[in-house]
């Protein structure tokens, strides 16, 4: 089914289309581009999409919105960012399904994931939801642009650093359910304190559509603040989480052979039994609220269980790799927990847990939390408890801010401090045994999913 055609894409933008073409995907970078897809030939202060519309072409593109010139079949408009948000409104009035706006300081690309697994299961369902973390000021009016005009379901991530990003975001999304997985700190350096990014989170709710449900966590100490946020804007509010307090809440939960957990949840007060591959209490909680979106939107509750069964780990979130160690005749194996994506206190303190339920040798690589502002020192410092907690044998701490950590683990674990993931890499092939769990875990900027490849590509 086409996407959009030239005659659709100008409608929506206001430009004016220089051909008659039509297109199956969408993308603003030119090293996506596929075919038949659609290139948005974005300008920035560091670069200029429009100097990539011949590779874009090259790579299959069938056509183009552009501000400027060109002989390739195009849209032409005075601004590509705001006619990539004028399409992705234009995708988002025409689709008569429920949308599912999902934010967090952790877990909501996880649960995102998660919850399009529930949803897709069902047979005959349309589902679409935001590929890789596109949740910010681009991605998501791409997620959108990208959403097909018969969707059933649509789940939609959406993240911020800053006060008023959400705000706007959830105003292109207008979800039918908005939910917050938790609030932790994270990009501490652009808020005063938590309160203030649990505001920034509860922005999510002014999207929502009349009569809409508004999903918040339970457990949550800035629980009432959220519901605060909610009220004006929900039709509904439901709380998720482990205490039995809460609307959607795990009456039981245990850990199952292999890390996962086995929970009898209660929902609206429907008893549900039901496993977790994914390992950590994180994930419970993650699960809950999975529940909750689906209960929402009628979905259905057996098969959202039988997804969360099945869900596998995502690559930088949890993804569990073998990796040889040694000569290549060996045999001998080591078991490496890729996080590399991104990491805040709490994702990290939730992560060291899931290394404490595994069995052999206990090895943590652990880079730098990034955006904390004047607490980076404190917080780094305070993960020192978690690491001993998680019986680490040996920790390679990854950049200069990890010093605190170091400086708290003194006599008390084995570690090494390196500069960056090229120097850890080294080191943790050095140090590396068959039958060790190697967890990976670091803010994205800091490379360690690199160290990940170079670990998965060969020991030897």
């Amino acid at each position: 089914m086409t996407l959009w055609t030239a005659a659709e894409i100008a409608a929506a933008t206001g430009g004016t289309a220089t051909a008659d073409f039509s297109v199956d995907g969408v993308a603003f970078d030119s090293r996506e581009v596929g075919e038949r897809d659609l290139f948005v030939a974005l300008t920035g202060e560091h670069t200029d999409g429009h100097r990539f519309l011949d590779q874009a072409f090259a790579q299959g593109g069938s056509g183009a919105i552009v501000s400027q010139a060109t002989p390739r079949p195009s849209v032409q408009v005075g601004d590509t960012f705001a006619a990539l948000e004028d399409l992705a409104r234009a995708a988002r009035a025409r689709v008569s399904g429920k949308v599912i706006g999902v934010t967090g300081s952790v877990g909501k690309t996880s649960t995102k994931e998660a919850l399009f697994a529930a949803l897709d299961r069902a047979p005959g369902v349309k589902a679409h939801r935001s590929v890789k973390s596109y949740n910010n000021h681009t991605g998501v009016p791409l997620s959108l642009a990208r959403m097909p005009a018969d969707t059933d379901f649509a789940v939609l991530e959406m993240g911020m650093n800053h006060p008023g990003e959400l705000a706007h975001l959830t105003t292109l999304v207008r979800p039918h359910v908005a939910l917050i997985t938790a609030i932790a700190p994270a990009h501490t350096e652009f808020f005063p304190d938590e309160s203030a990014i649990a505001d920034a989170k509860g922005e999510i709710f002014r999207g929502l559509e009349h009569g809409g449900t508004a999903i918040v966590p339970y457990d949550s100490p800035h629980r009432e603040r959220l519901i605060a946020a909610a009220k004006p804007y929900a039709g509904r509010i439901v709380t998720f989480g482990l205490n039995r307090e809460a609307d959607v809440n795990a009456a039981d939960a245990m850990t199952v052979r292999g890390g996962g957990s086995f929970v009898n949840a209660q929902v609206g007060g429907r008893a549900l039994s039901f496993t977790i591959a994914q390992p950590g209490r994180h994930w419970v909680s993650n699960a809950l609220a999975v529940l909750a979106v689906a209960d929402a939107v009628g979905a259905d509750l057996a098969l959202a269980g039988l997804a969360l069964a099945e869900m596998g780990g995502l690559p930088g979130r949890g993804a569990r790799i073998e990796v040889g160690v040694g000569d290549r005749d060996s045999g001998g194996k080591a078991i490496v927990i890729d996080e590399s994506y991104n990491a805040n206190p709490a994702s990290m303190r939730a992560t060291l847990a899931v290394l404490a339920q595994e069995t052999g040798r206990r090895v943590a690589v652990l880079g730098e939390m990034r955006e904390l502002g004047e607490q980076s020192a404190e917080y780094h410092a305070g993960l020192a408890d978690a690491v001993i907690a998680a019986r680490v044998e040996t920790a390679v701490l990854v950049g200069e801010a990890m010093r605190p950590l170091a400086e708290a683990l003194e006599g008390r674990v084995d570690f090494v401090h390196v500069p960056a993931a090229a120097q850890a890499l080294d080191r943790v092939r050095a140090l590396i045994r068959p039958g060790d769990a190697v967890l990976v875990k670091g803010s994205n900027g800091v490379g360690l999913s690199r160290l990940v490849s170079g670990l998965a590509n060969g020991m030897s």
